[in-house]
């Protein structure tokens, strides 16, 4: 994804801009939706994004985030730039994005740590080969074909690698007590 944002800043790569809205566009409206907005405010808030991507994409920086990271960001501004405005006078102290995360009960939190380090613990016994194609595609944001092309590798080789990884993963973890959630 990475790769496109720069298309996109040095040529001004139209077909590289459509594939990052193509993928990114429901994916925001999604998000924004579950963040309060209702729908015509998300689709108005995921094209200004888009247009924040085309116009500033030369602003991006892979060191910092992954492309979904900054454009979340983009997004989740504007969500805050529309309600000050819209809101000035009268702020709604129920709104979603104003309220604080909720401190979980001591249980919860400790069940939530064991649980991390079950998972990473999991993802260490991994062999390298699996586990750089879950970080790239699980962490990264890129896609099976986007990783294919990156590490040369045919698509194939890289979901069945990925659908490998994912049953060691979930062996390992049903093994530790932690069941998939539905």
């Amino acid at each position: 994804m990475a790769d496109l944002v720069d298309a996109v800043a040095r040529k001004r790569d139209r077909q590289a801009f459509s594939a990052l809205f193509d993928h990114f566009a429901p994916r925001l409206i999604a998000h924004l939706m579950r963040l309060g907005a209702d729908p015509a405010t998300a689709e108005e808030l995921t094209q200004e994004a888009m247009t924040t991507l085309w116009h500033k994409a030369s602003l991006f920086d892979r060191s910092k985030s992954s492309v979904a990271t900054w454009l979340y960001r983009v997004a989740r501004n504007r969500r805050i730039d529309v309600l000050r405005r819209d809101r000035s006078d009268c702020i709604d102290i129920n709104e979603p994005m104003l309220m604080p995360s909720a401190e979980p009960d001591m249980d919860d939190a400790i069940s939530l740590a064991h649980r991390e380090e079950t998972v990473r613990a999991a993802l260490a016994h991994l062999p390298e080969e699996q586990l750089s194609l879950v970080r790239l595609a699980f962490f990264e944001g890129m896609s099976h074909s986007e990783i294919a092309g990156q590490l040369h590798l045919p698509l194939g080789t890289v979901k069945s690698r990925i659908r490998l990884a994912f049953t060691r993963l979930r062996r390992t973890l049903e093994a530790s007590g932690i069941r998939q959630e539905a």
